[in-house]
């Protein structure tokens, strides 16, 4: 498995990642107290739809483009348009054209008080990742593997935030290595909310990772919810491109599961390959 941004910026599995990503933060911002968002796999920020990479598969055409053309309910338009607003922001002509990966959608919704630490290790990305941000005070993108990273860099001194794990997934022992760097972050900042991002291929290893997360967060004092919300525009075939996407998501916002029970039927149509998609929201048993 290789799960790199650049060849999947715009795909099904960045809008459902980017729609969750942006409902907590708007839901933290409800607060004044400062808050923190740690991304530990980056990637470049920016991505040209127009690229070779994104060009290979063109998933883009099946994810972000087919969302804004959609007809939402006036209540799911009103939960989408601050994910949707920071996209159209990048495409001021209407066309589309570049699509912002995870860190510059935290960006765009972080307030003056609150900051980003992005991860990236490798160069390329990384230095784009860099001339996206230049000059900006509030993020700060460290040439660190975000596996190191996690632990280190938890609690932030906010003490308030987000964690976002998104790796490639291109070792096979990624899914317990995912398992043992949550659980050493999490003992060191069991109040934060954390959003993991997994490709939904292996049923045995995705069920494995979510009841060992669910576990843990059962186990803090008090103890933490964990929601599991997986996406699936097609079966799922062995050697097929990834049509099954899935987020665990460590101490939600109470809002986030109404939130997205009413914007996830209203996708299933839209971002359906062949058919409707279809998609699983509940609390994951330890």
């Amino acid at each position: 498995m290789n799960y790199r941004h650049a060849f999947h910026a715009g795909s099904f599995a960045d809008v459902i990642k980017h729609i969750v990503l942006a409902r907590i933060l708007t839901y933290l911002q409800d607060k004044p107290a400062a808050f923190r968002v740690i991304d530990t796999h980056a990637g470049a920020g920016l991505y040209d739809l127009d690229s070779d990479e994104a060009r290979r598969g063109g998933e883009w055409l099946t994810g972000i483009a087919r969302l804004l053309q959609a007809r939402l309910s006036n209540e799911s338009a009103a939960l989408t348009k601050p994910y949707l607003d920071i996209v159209r922001a990048f495409n001021p002509k209407g066309e589309l054209k570049i699509y912002p990966g995870s860190p510059l959608i935290a960006r765009g919704l972080l307030r003056p008080q609150d900051r980003l630490v992005a991860c990236e290790l490798e160069p390329k990305a990384r230095k784009a990742l860099i001339d996206a941000l230049r000059r900006d005070e509030q993020a700060r993108v460290v040439d660190l593997d975000g596996w190191v990273a996690l632990p280190a860099f938890v609690p932030p001194k906010e003490r308030r935030g987000l964690v976002l794990i998104d790796p490639p997934f291109e070792a096979k022992d990624e899914f317990e290595r995912l398992g043992e760097v949550f659980s050493a972050a999490f003992a060191k900042w069991p109040t934060g909310i954390y959003v993991i991002w997994y490709p939904a291929k292996n049923r045995r290893a995705t069920d494995m990772l979510a009841q060992t997360v669910a576990r843990l967060a059962a186990a803090a004092k008090p103890p933490g919810k964990c929601l599991r919300l997986e996406f699936s525009v097609a079966p799922q075939a062995d050697s097929a491109a990834l049509t099954s996407t899935g987020l665990l998501i460590v101490n939600p916002p109470y809002t986030l599961h109404g939130e997205l029970k009413t914007i996830l039927p209203e996708l299933e149509i839209p971002l359906g390959q062949g058919g409707a998609a279809r998609f699983r929201l509940e609390a994951p048993k330890p």
